[in-house]
């Protein structure tokens, strides 16, 4: 019978050691949910294939929820550290795309589009969302 506690103990360590680390892969990526700038939209960052991508996944005016699951992040590569660079980012307000750069500052992501020459781009931060967001319908 001990033997079956002894295990038991074993795998609750396993699984809060997984919950930890998962947790903190999080903070230290920008793979997640994130509000944009002007707080009406939210983008889920992930790993596309090696790279990072993103999609709309919660909109705060339903009427344009029309852009539920546009991809606007594509191609994004780590380059080390707390920063991501290389891809894309599409801005619906200009439909155009742009070279993109992601700096992770906490709670926090440094979105940086640019084209061509980072010193004449646009920044802005958007801010990590609640994993409980409800999100949109594709």
């Amino acid at each position: 019978m001990s033997h079956i506690r002894n295990l038991a103990k074993v795998a609750a360590a396993a699984a809060a050691l997984i919950v930890t680390a998962t947790a903190s892969y999080a903070a230290s990526s920008p793979i997640g949910v994130w509000y944009d700038e002007t707080g009406r939209g939210a983008v889920e960052i992930a790993d596309c294939g090696g790279n990072l991508c993103g999609k709309v996944v919660w909109i705060k005016d339903a009427d344009n929820d029309k852009a539920c699951g546009m991809q606007i992040l594509g191609g994004i590569r780590s380059t080390g550290g707390s920063v991501w660079e290389g891809g894309w980012v599409y801005d619906p307000d200009r439909e155009r795309k742009f070279d993109v750069e992601l700096t992770l500052k906490g709670d926090k992501l440094v979105v940086l589009g640019y084209a061509g020459m980072k010193m004449f781009g646009e920044t802005v931060v958007w801010k990590r969302a609640p994993a409980n967001l409800p999100r949109c319908r594709a």
